[in-house]
């Protein structure tokens, strides 16, 4: 039997292996840093054996109780993925699963390679609605890539979406991809009412580096992105830095962050209660947003989620605090479950990538109900 993760996202490291029902394994930190969660690996050489891996340090990682009642993902073509039976001991995080095939890989979610990244950016400058250009270079010299949706002008909307500051939250990029698919889908009502009224600046990744070294929540330094847009480092954090600034730039009249969540098994978003200056009209805004989203997507809920912050209390230097305060728009944060959507469950898959694209798709009519009103 063979254990490797040599490849774009993977990310394990193998302690031994004694037989098929004996695999003990580690989830390493991610570069430069602490964190651990995000682990993805290929076995062969185990076709029709039970197999009994054990991740040991999983109580060590960053959110521990994240794994209770998780199933991990699976597949033997990378394309389709479905869950296998997991169990947590309080220590180690064990893998039992019978492969049909040599070649199995697994993963903490669905993961979603650079390779993808790059063809669901490329594909999407193909249509007359979007613009493909690069703002910046990350830390490695990779591009951070932005797509502007729409044809910008002053009367309209700026509506800005980033994805994935935490590179192992794969939600994200699905996330994208479904809302870039919609949005450039000229036969699609809501899409075509709200390019009459706004346009839309896209960062389908922002931590290119991060993704593709394994990583959960940094970049290859070991910076946390979404502790950084207070004051972003050029060096340290460029993503962060050239994304802020053209926000700057532009301007935002709304903006959303897309994340996933170790624990909670539910969608939900973070709010921006905390900032200075949340006053009625935000609050109005946020809450009509909400309630269309409950409409129009049975994914979606509101009864859990992160508590809210005191007025005056917000930390500013996360994504949408600091937008929210300093455009003084409507900016969330948009989380989706490693685990299931406990509202509405699916014992095969678990909450998944498809999933993850619909309800990326879903988010445009939410938008379109309050887009009049962000200015």
């Amino acid at each position: 039997m063979i254990i490797t993760s040599n490849f774009d996202g993977g990310n394990i490291k193998v302690i031994s292996i004694e037989s098929t029902n004996d695999i003990r394994l580690n989830i390493p930190k991610d570069t430069n840093s602490d964190f651990a969660q995000w682990f993805y690996f290929r076995l062969e050489g185990a076709a029709g054996y039970p197999c009994r891996m054990s991740l040991e340090n999983a109580s060590e990682c960053f959110v521990p109780d994240g794994w209770k009642d998780y199933n991990t993902m699976a597949s033997y073509d990378r394309l389709n993925w479905f869950r296998v039976s997991t169990e947590y001991d309080g220590k180690s995080l064990i893998i039992n699963h019978t492969p049909k095939y040599n070649s199995v890989f697994y993963a903490y979610f669905t993961p979603y390679s650079y390779e993808q990244h790059l063809d669901m950016i490329h594909i999407a400058q193909l249509s007359p609605l979007c613009v493909l250009e690069s703002i910046g270079k990350t830390t490695q010299g990779r591009n951070i890539d932005l797509l502007t949706i729409g044809t910008p002008s002053e009367e309209k909307r700026k509506i800005w979406i980033i994805a994935r500051q935490h590179p192992g939250e794969t939600q994200a990029s699905w996330f994208m991809e479904g809302l870039i698919q919609r949005l450039l889908d000229e036969d699609d009502p809501v899409s075509k009412k709200l390019f009459e009224k706004a346009f839309f600046y896209l960062v389908p990744n922002m931590n290119i580096d991060g993704a593709i070294l394994g990583n959960l929540r940094v970049n290859a330094l070991g910076i946390n992105f979404n502790r950084e847009w207070e004051s972003p480092d050029k060096k340290k954090s460029p993503e962060v830095f050239y994304v802020r600034n053209k926000m700057d730039e532009t301007g935002v009249d709304m903006s959303l962050d897309i994340h996933g969540d170790e624990d909670l098994p539910y969608n939900f978003v973070s709010s921006i209660e905390g900032i200075p200056g949340f006053d009625e009209r935000l609050k109005t805004l946020q809450d009509n947003f909400l309630s269309k989203w409950l409409e129009s997507s049975p994914d979606f809920q509101t009864e859990y989620g992160y508590g809210k912050d005191e007025p005056g209390k917000a930390n500013l230097k996360i994504c949408t605090k600091q937008v929210g305060y300093r455009f003084n728009c409507l900016s969330l944060t948009v989380e989706m479950p490693f685990k299931d959507n406990k509202n509405l469950p699916d014992p095969v898959t678990g909450w998944s990538a498809e999933r993850s694209v619909r309800f990326g798709e879903s988010v445009l009519n939410p938008i379109l109900s309050i887009v009049d009103d962000l200015r």
